[in-house]
């Protein structure tokens, strides 16, 4: 799934890792930098160079935030709108391929079980 989810990424040439801050900041909307990293759960440095990777490309811009000039917040542009809606519809696509096998009742059982495995934010 690693390796389908990388091939799915390709014609963006975004990582794993930048996907999931896009994907985060087109959720959750402007974010400073350490609420992204801890929405991501890894460390604020991290978090500074996947946006840096992302704001190379043209995807996010970093802007003053209006409640606190000395910190930053993180937003998609809107080709970091655009990038993002394409990586979900290709990410949709490539998970109902690798789940149609399964029957409704197998889906609906591994999503119970994938719940309960997953830790509260």
């Amino acid at each position: 799934m690693r390796e389908a989810a990388r091939e799915a990424l390709a014609p963006w040439d975004v990582t794993p890792a930048q996907a999931r801050a896009l994907g985060t900041l087109l959720r959750g909307g402007p974010l400073r930098l350490g609420d992204l990293a801890d929405a991501l759960r890894i460390a604020p440095r991290s978090a500074t160079e996947v946006v840096d990777a992302l704001e190379g490309r043209g995807l996010v811009e970093r802007a003053p935030d209006p409640a606190d000039r000395r910190a930053t917040l993180v937003a998609p542009t809107e080709r970091g709108r655009e990038v993002g809606d394409a990586i979900r519809a290709a990410r949709a696509a490539e998970a109902e391929s690798v789940f149609r096998p399964l029957s409704d009742d197998d889906r609906a059982h591994l999503a119970r079980i994938l719940r309960a495995l997953t830790p509260p934010p």
